[in-house]
């Protein structure tokens, strides 16, 4: 089997470019990957292509002038899974952009929870080694220590409510699971503020 250098080259440079492009966070950028990369995936599918060998209803045949039907075949299966990625992709990054104003991937609320606990906890034993290990502490020291520690419960309260936010589930349950429509949101903060504000009051006190 002879396999082309140029065809080989490109095939790399395309696998190479698709998974740096798929490592970023905007949606589009992990697209255009996706597409780069399974093009890549394809022509090294092809460059594998060799003659075929000797077929059982083949006969009279040059085997030379026959290839090998299993690497285009494999090919034709992956451009098939590739446009179905294309689509839900595309279809990600638009109702993305329409409810954030943005297609970046942001992180998992979840992630960030365990993360900042983890810092917490690690601040938080260090603060008590710095604490116990000296002599008899002063009352500045004493303060700075009560200080640091209240700044680390206030960030993890502030996680929590972040995560409480996140996981609220009040509304429309088709809405929270693929977002709500801009529209959505304006109908949902006037109806906020007439629930607020009832007409009789707000005449009255106008």
């Amino acid at each position: 089997m002879t396999v082309s250098a140029s065809l080989l080259l490109t095939a790399v440079v395309l696998c190479a470019v698709g998974a740096i492009l798929m490592l970023t966070r905007p949606l589009t950028r992990i697209l255009l990957g996706a597409v780069i990369l399974s093009n890549g995936v394809n022509l090294l599918i092809l460059a594998s292509t060799g003659t075929a060998g000797a077929a059982p209803l083949l006969y009279g045949v040059d085997l030379r002038r026959v290839t090998d039907p299993l690497p285009q075949a494999i090919a034709l299966t992956a451009i098939v899974i590739t446009l179905g990625t294309t689509a839900f992709l595309l279809a990600m990054a638009y109702r993305s952009h329409q409810i954030t104003g943005t297609d970046e991937v942001h992180d998992d609320l979840e992630d960030r929870r365990i993360v900042l606990r983890a810092e917490v906890l690690s601040e938080r034993a260090q603060l008590r080694e710095e604490f116990r290990s000296g002599s008899e502490p002063t009352a500045d020291e004493r303060e700075r220590y009560r200080e640091e520690r209240r700044k680390l419960r206030d960030r993890l309260r502030a996680d929590r409510a972040r995560q409480a936010r996140g996981r609220d589930a009040s509304g429309d349950l088709w809405n929270d699971v693929i977002g709500a429509d801009p529209e959505d949101y304006e109908r949902d903060g006037d109806a906020k503020a007439d629930d607020r504000y009832p007409r009789d009051e707000r005449g009255a006190t106008g």
